[in-house]
C-alpha cells in the first residue's frame, strides 16, 4: 500500500494517476460499521476494474473545529489504522493533515482537488460523511456529480444501536468492554513498550510488566481486566491480569499518573524494552483503595483466578486474534 501524506494544498506529484474506487472517512477503530464501507469498496473496485484507495485524516477534525471537545486519543492511532487499512488490500491511502487551512477548503474545491483530480471513479463513504468548509458537503452533494459514482453505506447497528467510534469510546471508559469489543468486531488492543516501574508488585508476589503506550490510545476505565499480551518479534501470546489506574492503596489518586500494569501468568522473564500488544478481554472490577497489603493481595489472587477461568473458558489452550 502506498501511503501519501498530504498537507493542503495537494501537490501534483501527490495525485493518484490511475483510476480508483476510493473510500472516505476518519475510520478510528476500524470497527464493524467501517467494515461495510470496505466491503463496498472491494465490490465497486472489482466490478469496475479499479484500484482501491482510501482517504483519511489526521488529527481528528475536532482538534480544529471543536477545541472544547477535541479528540486527541484514539481507538486506532494513525499507525495502527494504516496497518489495518492495508489488510484490506488497499493500493493507495491518502492521509490529509486536517489543519485550519484544510478546514477552509470549500466543498466544491474538495470535490475538484481531492476527488476528481485523484482519478476517483467510485466514491464510497458512510451516510454521515461530511466535507468542506462548515461541513456543507455531504453524500447527497457527491451524488449530484457526473464525474464519478457514489455509494452510500447506511447506518450499521448492533442490538438496535448505531455502531460508532463514539459509542465504543464511551463503552471503554465506562468499563463495558463486552460492548466495545462486539462493536469493534475484535479485541480492543493497546501497543506499547515495557518500561521500568516501581517494582512493588514483585515484593508481594505479583510481578508486573509496566506498559507505556506507544501512542495516544483511549485508555479503558480504571480497573482490573483479564487480558492477553503479545510479546516481542516472535509474537508469543501470554495471558494475564491487568490494572489500569493510579494504585490508590499506595498513591494519592489526585497526583498519581495512570499506568497499565500486567501480571503475566506463570512468567518470570525479563522483558524490559520489549514491544508488546495488550488485548483486552474482560473487565473484572473497578480500581479501589484497600486498607492494607493483606486485603489487596487477597483480592489480587481472586482477580487472577477469575481471569484465568474466563480466559480458559473462552479460548482453552489456543488463543488466536484477528488483526
Amino acid at each position: 500500500m502506498k501511503v501519501i501524506e498530504v498537507t493542503h494544498p495537494i501537490q501534483k506529484d501527490q495525485l493518484i494517476n490511475e483510476n480508483v474506487a476510493m473510500a472516505f472517512g476518519f475510520f478510528d477503530g476500524m470497527h464493524r460499521g467501517h467494515d461495510k464501507v470496505f466491503q463496498a469498496l472491494n465490490q465497486k473496485a472489482e466490478e469496475n476494474n479499479l484500484k482501491k484507495a482510501v482517504m483519511t485524516f489526521d488529527p481528528h477534525p475536532s482538534v480544529v473545529l471543536n477545541p472544547e471537545r477535541k479528540r486527541t486519543t484514539y481507538l486506532t492511532p494513525l499507525s495502527d489504522k494504516l496497518e489495518m487499512i492495508e489488510h484490506h488490500d488497499v493500493d493507495y491511502c491518502i492521509v490529509i493533515n486536517f489543519s485550519s487551512r484544510f478546514a477552509s477548503v470549500t466543498s466544491e474545491e474538495f470535490i475538484q482537488e481531492y476527488v476528481i483530480n485523484n482519478n476517483v471513479k467510485e466514491v464510497i463513504a458512510g451516510f454521515d460523511f461530511t466535507f468542506g468548509k462548515f461541513g456543507k458537503g455531504n453524500m447527497t452533494v457527491l451524488q449530484e456529480s457526473n464525474d464519478f459514482k457514489t455509494t452510500i453505506v447506511g447506518k450499521q447497528e448492533l442490538d438496535s444501536e448505531k455502531i460508532s467510534t463514539t459509542a465504543i469510546r464511551e463503552a471503554l471508559t465506562e468499563g463495558n468492554l463486552r460492548k466495545a469489543n462486539e462493536e469493534l468486531g475484535y479485541l480492543y488492543r493497546i501497543k506499547g513498550t515495557v518500561v521500568q516501574g516501581e517494582k512493588r508488585g514483585r515484593t508481594i508476589g505479583f510481578p508486573t510488566a509496566n506498559v507505556q503506550p506507544s501512542d495516544d490510545y483511549v485508555l479503558p476505565k480504571k480497573g482490573v481486566y483479564a487480558v492477553s499480551m503479545e510479546i516481542g518479534p516472535e509474537s508469543k501470546i501470554y495471558r494475564g491480569v491487568a490494572n489500569v489506574g493510579v494504585k490508590p492503596t499506595f498513591h494519592d489518586p489526585a497526583k498519581a499518573e495512570v499506568v497499565i500494569e500486567v501480571n503475566i501468568f506463570d512468567f518470570d522473564e525479563n522483558i524490559y524494552g520489549e514491544r508488546v500488544t495488550v488485548y483486552w478481554h474482560y473487565f473484572l472490577r473497578p480500581e479501589v483503595k484497600f486498607s492494607g497489603i493483606d486485603p489487596l493481595v487477597e483480592q489480587m489472587n481472586e482477580d487472577k483466578d477469575q481471569a484465568k477461568y474466563l480466559l480458559s473458558v473462552d479460548f482453552g489452550d489456543d488463543v488466536s486474534y484477528n488483526i
